[in-house]
């Protein structure tokens, strides 16, 4: 992993130095996570439910998608999400499509980063 993408990941809103520590200082695994990361649809589960008002599946994506953004230091999904999460918790999906599209743009941005310096 270069610095120009630790850089790069870190104005798109990535913990770059707390996601390194919870994988012991392996760039390399912490890359292989960030591509995994690109197949997870817990993002369009979420994007779907929301559009449906069903909030039972979306707490369960969001829930889920808060874990995953949490883990590899994806400050700007996990930040959203956690009143997104709490809000569905309680079953309420007001205001919950405005938390979700604030993180449409920086999803989009974050998927296109990894493509980009992964060459897929």
């Amino acid at each position: 992993m270069t610095d120009a993408y630790k850089e790069k990941l870190k104005e798109a809103g990535v913990d770059v130095p707390t996601a390194l520590t919870r994988f012991m200082g392996n760039e390399n695994l912490f890359e292989k996570f960030l591509k995994k990361f690109l197949d997870d649809d817990n993002f369009e589960k979420l994007c779907a439910a929301v559009e449906q008002k069903d909030a039972e599946a979306a707490f369960v994506a969001a829930h889920t998608l808060k874990g995953l953004a949490g883990n590899l230091g994806l400050d700007c999904l996990s930040n959203p999400l956690l009143p997104a999460v709490e809000k569905l918790r309680a079953g309420e999906l007001c205001g919950v499509d405005e938390y979700v599209e604030k993180m449409k743009t920086a999803y989009g941005a974050l998927c296109a980063l990894i493509r980009e310096e992964s060459d897929l």
